[in-house]
C-alpha cells in the first residue's frame, strides 16, 4: 500500500493536481509519524488504519468548517476527502454490518451494555477495516439493552 501511496503522489504531481497532491503527502506524513512512532515499516493494515483516521479528520473538519461558514474551507477538504476515500477498502453496509453483529451476538451469548465491550473487540478483531466503527458502535448498543 505504501509503494502504491509514493505511486499516486508522484501522479498527482506530474498532473500537477495540487489537491491530490497534497492530501496524499498529508497522509504519508501521518503514515512516517505512525512508524516513528511504532518502530518499524507499517503493515497494509496499519497503513489502512491511518488513511481511515485521515479520513474522519477530514470529515469531523468539514462539519466543523461548515459550523463556522467557512465555505472555501469545507470544499477543499471535500475535494481532498474525494481523494482519500477511493484509496480505502470497501466498508460494510449497515444491513452487512446488523447482520454480522446479531450473529456475534448470538454466538458469544452477550446480552446487556455490559458484554459491548467483548463484541466490539471481537468484531474489530474479525472484520477490522472493512467495518464503520461508529456505525457498528450504533448497532450493538441497540441490541444490548
Amino acid at each position: 500500500m505504501r509503494e502504491q501511496l509514493d505511486a499516486d503522489i508522484k501522479k498527482a504531481m506530474l498532473a500537477r493536481d495540487e489537491v491530490a497532491r497534497d492530501a496524499l503527502r498529508q497522509v504519508k506524513s501521518e503514515a512516517l509519524l505512525r512508524e516513528v512512532d511504532l518502530g518499524h515499516a507499517l503493515t497494509d493494515e496499519e497503513m489502512i488504519g491511518v488513511l481511515t483516521k485521515s479520513v474522519k479528520g477530514r470529515r469531523d473538519a468539514i462539519e466543523e468548517f461548515k459550523a463556522g461558514g467557512r465555505a472555501d474551507l469545507v470544499e477543499k477538504e471535500e475535494a481532498q476527502l474525494a481523494i482519500l476515500v477511493p484509496l480505502l477498502p470497501k466498508t460494510l453496509d449497515a444491513a452487512e454490518t446488523r447482520g454480522l453483529i446479531e450473529a456475534l451476538v448470538t454466538e458469544l451469548g452477550a446480552t446487556s451494555k455490559k458484554d459491548m465491550g467483548r463484541v466490539m473487540k471481537e468484531l474489530k478483531a474479525k472484520h477490522g477495516s472493512a467495518l464503520d466503527g461508529k456505525l457498528a458502535s450504533q448497532i450493538v448498543g441497540e441490541l444490548l439493552k
